[in-house]
């Protein structure tokens, strides 16, 4: 008797520790999604970008790194026509991601249960649960279909909740109420569909840190998110580093060749004309501006020898007075 005891003990205690990961996605199940991610994971698995590449990530152009990510395949991974709580402030951060659907009893009966056992607030208002999973420099990024009447995924309290657990923000693909207080957050910025006064409601929690999708992108828990008054990017964590410096970059080439247009230097070649011995000049211009390389040197020669390669040696822009 006292073995049947211990044996179902340790089952209950199985069960416990299990049951909120019917909704939390487990290390596994993350880990299947970004198994190509080779650096280092936070407890719950998502993969952990560096901190100073969420820094970078605020000062590239959105259009130089949407470019690198169709070149590599990743078409889907750009969402536009938002309202933020400050749209002319930009951030950035890692993806927590959490999906949200129309509630159904029967998931709802079985959620409830599983959010008594884990001594969770009750299911009524379980868009909460996700806010203690969250960390300093993630981005709470939740797919609530669109819905903004009764979709309100946060209020004041909630905003204040994720503010104080990210200094950070939240991408929303449906609606905010307490708009105002939330904007008077200090460190905390949001982006979503829209704004309604009405309460959450008749929605429920369906997952957390599960792939989602976010309007035409599709979302990995731990992908880099880049939100500013253009729109959000959905940069995956397996090309963060990549992207970054490939569009710091490519805007390094923009400061040049408009600098070149300008001066009158670049002939007719406003766009282009790049051949080895302009960018053997565009080294040399960066070599005295170092104050706008962000990437580290030996990375900037890296695509420098990349880019290079691909030029036409014998091309000769017209007029051009490239030194």
């Amino acid at each position: 008797m006292q073995k049947y005891t211990v044996v179902m003990l340790v089952i209950w205690s199985v069960l416990g520790t299990c049951a909120f990961a019917q909704v939390r996605q487990t290390r596994q199940q993350i880990e299947f999604y970004t198994s190509d991610w080779k650096g280092e994971r936070f407890p719950d698995g998502r993969p952990k970008i560096p901190d100073d590449l969420l820094k970078r990530a605020l000062d590239v152009s959105t259009e130089d790194v949407w470019d690198f990510l169709r070149e590599k395949g990743y078409d889907n991974q750009f969402e536009g026509n938002w309202q933020a709580l400050h749209i002319g402030k930009p951030f950035s951060g890692r993806a927590l991601t959490t999906q949200y659907m129309p509630t159904r009893p029967d998931v709802a009966k079985a959620e409830a249960a599983e959010g008594k056992a884990e001594g969770l607030i009750p299911f009524a208002m379980n868009n909460s649960w996700p806010i203690q999973e969250l960390v300093q420099g993630d981005v709470y990024v939740a797919d609530g279909y669109g819905k903004i009447v009764e979709g309100t995924l946060i209020g004041s309290n909630l905003g204040n909740g994720i503010a104080a657990h990210t200094r950070n923000g939240f991408v929303f693909y449906g609606g905010i109420r307490d708009e105002a207080e939330n904007r008077e957050i200090p460190d905390f910025n949001g982006f979503y569909k829209g704004y309604d006064p009405s309460a959450w409601r008749q929605e429920e929690l369906t997952c957390i840190n599960c792939p989602i999708r976010i309007g035409r992108a599709t979302v990995l828990p731990g992908d880099l998110v880049i939100a500013n008054d253009q729109g959000v990017l959905f940069v995956p964590a397996i090309l963060a580093e990549e992207a970054i410096s490939s569009a710091e970059f490519t805007g390094l080439m923009d400061d040049y060749n408009f600098e070149l247009n300008q001066e009158g230097k670049n002939g007719a070649m406003f766009e282009g004309g790049w051949t080895p011995r302009k960018f053997a000049s565009f080294r040399q211009w960066v070599d005295a501006h170092p104050d706008k390389l962000k990437m580290p040197k030996v990375e900037f020669e890296k695509i420098l020898e990349e880019r290079t390669g691909r030029t036409n040696p014998q091309a000769s822009p017209s007029g051009s007075q490239v030194p």
